[in-house]
């Protein structure tokens, strides 16, 4: 059984779902899985945050959480954008792009999901793997964002990288977000 903590313990994720824990575990047998789970947690080894999902301890990486809860998902939103100085509002939620339009509270995080649709959710252009998350590029979190609110305002648009935000709109497939991008581009490109 200790073999099991030191294979969680060398993976490099903070947070770990049920098929995790079976590959990591190399666990096939559902019924054993889920007791082998029951008895790591009831250890105080895994700590269960929310249903199928596990942290190792209690320093685990949020946008990790964020995305572990749906897949497919990547950080985004106001989360990428004021990280990258394009909005100065603070917001303590984590903006997450998924299936699902829902908001949780898990722990001590506020995740807020935003549905998009799956030719955007599936494709990667703009989307970074850092660590154990995925996560939009300023330029992709600006177009998402626009994407879906069209009035949106920003703060700061000069961290923007407009000609791979002219590469990035192709994915939308989305006539009123390529001209409202043209608009912005015209009026912040000096």
């Amino acid at each position: 059984m200790d073999n099991l903590i030191a294979k969680l313990y060398q993976s490099p994720k903070t947070i770990l779902n049920t098929k995790d824990l079976a590959l990591l575990w190399e666990e096939t047998n559902s019924s054993n899985l889920k007791s082998k789970i029951g008895y790591y947690v009831k250890q105080g080894a895994l700590t269960r945050l929310t249903r199928g999902v596990f942290a190792k301890d209690k320093n685990y990486n949020s946008k990790e959480l964020a995305t572990s809860i749906y897949t497919p998902s990547y950080v985004s939103f106001e989360t990428v954008l004021r990280e990258a100085g394009i909005i100065f509002q603070h917001y303590d939620t984590i903006f997450v792009a998924s299936h699902w339009p829902l908001t949780k509270k898990i722990d001590k995080y506020t995740i807020t999901f935003r549905k998009l649709k799956d030719s955007l959710l599936y494709n990667p252009t703009g989307i970074k793997n850092e660590n154990s998350y995925s996560i939009a590029t300023p330029e992709r979190a600006f177009l998402d964002t626009n994407y879906l609110f069209p009035k949106y305002y920003f703060d700061n648009l000069n961290p923007i990288n407009w000609e791979e935000c002219l590469e990035l709109v192709k994915i939308y497939d989305n006539q009123q977000l390529i001209k409202r991008l043209r608009k912005y581009q015209k009026t912040y490109v000096k």
